[in-house]
Parts: structure tokens; sequence; C-alpha cells
């Protein structure tokens, strides 16, 4: 008796099986959760626990709105919009190096930023503000992971510190 037909349907099956399961991840993640914009990102996030999913109070679940407008500045290579999230008169410290108003906090983006990936791996929010830690990518490749950490008044970025993680 031949095993052969038996191994064939056998493989037929796994191989269907698989190609029914492939691109079912995002059909099984919870309400709510976003993919990374970025292609090789694996990352899920939700901002927030299984255990306070019904919970209707959920300020994690999204960055600060400022705090987001510098995200989705970085990721749209504006750097109008990056300067724009910022108060005219907001401190930004990059590791010890300090940078204040919109003038200096442009220069340093359009030399620093503008054209770097930013992924935002976990939102820890604050009464005023947010805590970020993010992978960024200058130039788009490598990168490194850093505690970013948003103070808010008004809607805007008042003050920003960059420390590596």
């Amino acid at each position: 008796m031949s095993h052969r037909p038996l191994m064939s349907a056998l493989a037929l099956a796994a191989l269907l099986l698989a190609g029914c399961t492939e691109g079912s991840e995002q059909a099984a993640a919870p309400p709510g959760a976003t993919r990374q914009a970025t292609p090789d990102s694996a990352k899920e996030t939700t901002g927030q626990d299984s255990a306070d999913a019904g919970n209707e109070d959920r300020e994690d679940t999204t960055v600060d709105p400022a705090a987001q407008a510098y995200v989705d500045a970085v990721a749209a290579e504006d750097l109008d919009a990056l300067v724009d999230a910022f108060h005219s008169d907001a401190r930004l410290v990059d590791v010890g190096r300090r940078f204040t108003g919109h003038d200096e906090i442009r220069d340093w983006a359009r030399d620093e930023v503008i054209g770097g990936r930013l992924t935002v791996l976990k939102n820890t929010p604050k009464s005023n503000g947010t805590t970020l830690l993010v992978r960024f990518a200058p130039g788009g490749t490598g990168g490194f992971e850093a505690n970013y950490e948003f103070d808010v008044r008004d809607g805007r970025i008042a003050r920003l510190n960059l420390r590596y993680a």
C-alpha cells in the first residue's frame, strides 16, 4: 500500500490551511488596534490592557493630540507641521542639548528629524501630556529607542525632553 497519496493530501491541506490563516492576524486584532505604518513592523498597539477593555474612561488608549501631531509630522516629513505642534516659546531638550522657540526647533528638526522614521512603541499618559517610548531611525534606517516626554499646554507642546531608553 502506497502512502504517497495520503502524504500529498496532507501537504496540500497544510498549504491550504496556511493560506487561509495568512493575513488573519489583522482580523484577529482587538477593536481599536492600530498597526504601525512602517512595512517592517509587526507590532500592534491598542494602548489598553484586556482587563480594562470595557472601561469607558480610556484616556490611555490614544496619544495626546499634540504629541500625535509631532508623530504625524515626522511621518509626513512635514517640517512646518512639526514646528506648529510646539508653542512659540517651547523648550526642547535632545539628550542634553537645548533648543528654545520655533526657529531653533525648526533648525533642529530640519537637520535631525525630518526624513527619519519614528515608531511609537508605548504610550504612558500623564496629567499634562504623555511619555512615548519610540524607535527613531534617522534617515529611515538603523535607529535607537528613546523616551520622548511631552509636556502639553493649551493643545501644543510646551516642552519636549528626549532621552535614550
